[in-house]
């Protein structure tokens, strides 16, 4: 029997979402026909792809009013590719392309795989808002039900195991393994990189005010998000400009470059609800294949990384003058003396062993 086509959406510009990119790259290679439904928010830069793929063009002008459109949009894309073809296997990723993936799937008794980049209705985005109500019935009504789910950390697997009975598999985003040959340099000045959107409770700011108490560092800020303007006036007042760039977003090669010759990594985010204290960054293992060492917070996936293999520090608040304490260590060691513990990580949290998992499900799901 043929592998089953599968369809798989987002509310994503596709661009430089990695995630979806090695799923559906592992997914592609392992003979599997992959269709990739995304839409133009955000942009609609030109894409090369080994697989078809398309963007759902969105006319609205507000975030929450895009949601809407685009779920109402995919709901008839899917409706009319499922009933020609039922030998599919539905995909959505994260909650905002959840629903019209459910009632098809329901409606033509087709798989679903449901894969939670995060926890969508704990995000400090919606906290607080009407939205979070709606979408936190959606996730109420429909994840108990759902029979095949993956999500990218073991604490988001727990809180959704925890709520809903349903035991998802973890397929951490970690990225392919990197042959580390590259000559370690001696910067000068040292390179402190942020990497990932540029959002609040990213700890950003307390890092930009980190940087009256560092000299001889570059602090580079690689992504961009709704935070960027107000960071970048930030800086100017505290006449930081000497030590901060702001890099835009880059592609993933581009920024994988860029993180190579970094002396140390950042990801400290702050406690901003469920998703965020739940959550393993990206950059956290970028870096770690990178073999640069990290400043962290005291967050549970960060913690249970740490405490499996030394690759850098916790900080011990978001006080500026602790930031700065924990990125002093680092410098002070040196990035060859985190080689060992890096090298370790790296073998582990890779995406080689991550795929493995990602298979299974998809295996399970075409029977």
């Amino acid at each position: 029997m043929s592998r089953k086509k599968i369809i798989t959406s987002a509310f994503s510009n596709l661009y430089t979402d990695q995630r979806i990119e090695k799923v559906c790259q592992t997914l592609h290679k392992n003979d599997y026909e992959i269709e990739l439904i995304g839409n133009n928010w955000g942009g609609e830069e030109p894409m090369m792809r080994p697989y078809s793929f398309s963007r759902i063009p969105i006319v609205s002008k507000t975030l929450k009013t895009a949601y809407f459109e685009f779920n109402w949009k995919l709901y008839w894309e899917l409706y009319g590719k499922v009933k020609e073809n039922k030998n599919v296997i539905l995909h959505a990723n994260d909650l905002d392309a959840l629903l019209p993936n459910y009632l098809i799937s329901k409606k033509y008794k087709v798989p679903l795989v449901f894969d939670s980049h995060e926890i969508f209705s704990e995000m400090p985005a919606v906290q607080g808002k009407m939205s979070q109500k709606l979408w936190r019935y959606l996730q109420n009504k429909i994840v108990p039900n759902l029979k095949f789910m993956i999500t990218a950390s073991g604490s988001y697997a727990k809180w959704f195991q925890n709520k809903y009975g349903i035991d998802p598999i973890v397929v951490q985003n970690a990225p392919r393994k990197i042959d580390f040959s590259t000559e370690i340099h001696e910067n000068k000045p040292k390179v402190i990189l942020y990497q990932g959107a540029i959002n609040p409770f990213r700890g950003i700011d307390k890092a930009i005010f980190a940087m009256h108490h560092l000299e001889n560092v570059i602090f580079k800020i690689a992504g961009d998000g709704p935070k960027k303007r107000e960071y970048e006036d930030l800086v100017l007042r505290e006449n930081l400009q000497d030590k901060i760039q702001f890099l835009g977003k880059l592609l993933p090669e581009d920024l994988r470059k860029i993180t190579l010759k970094a002396d140390v990594g950042m990801s400290i985010e702050e406690n901003g609800g469920e998703s965020y204290e739940f959550s393993l960054p990206n950059k956290v293992l970028d870096c770690i294949q990178a073999r640069v060492p990290l400043i962290l917070s005291p967050l549970p996936e960060m913690l249970n990384i740490k405490n499996q293999f030394d690759v850098g520090e916790i900080i011990k608040n978001h006080q500026p003058e602790n930031i700065a304490a924990a990125i002093h260590l680092i410098l002070n060691k040196g990035r060859k003396n985190y080689q060992p513990e890096l090298q370790k990580a790296s073998e582990i949290l890779c995406w080689e062993n991550e795929e493995v998992k990602l298979l299974d499900v998809f295996a399970k799901a075409s029977r």
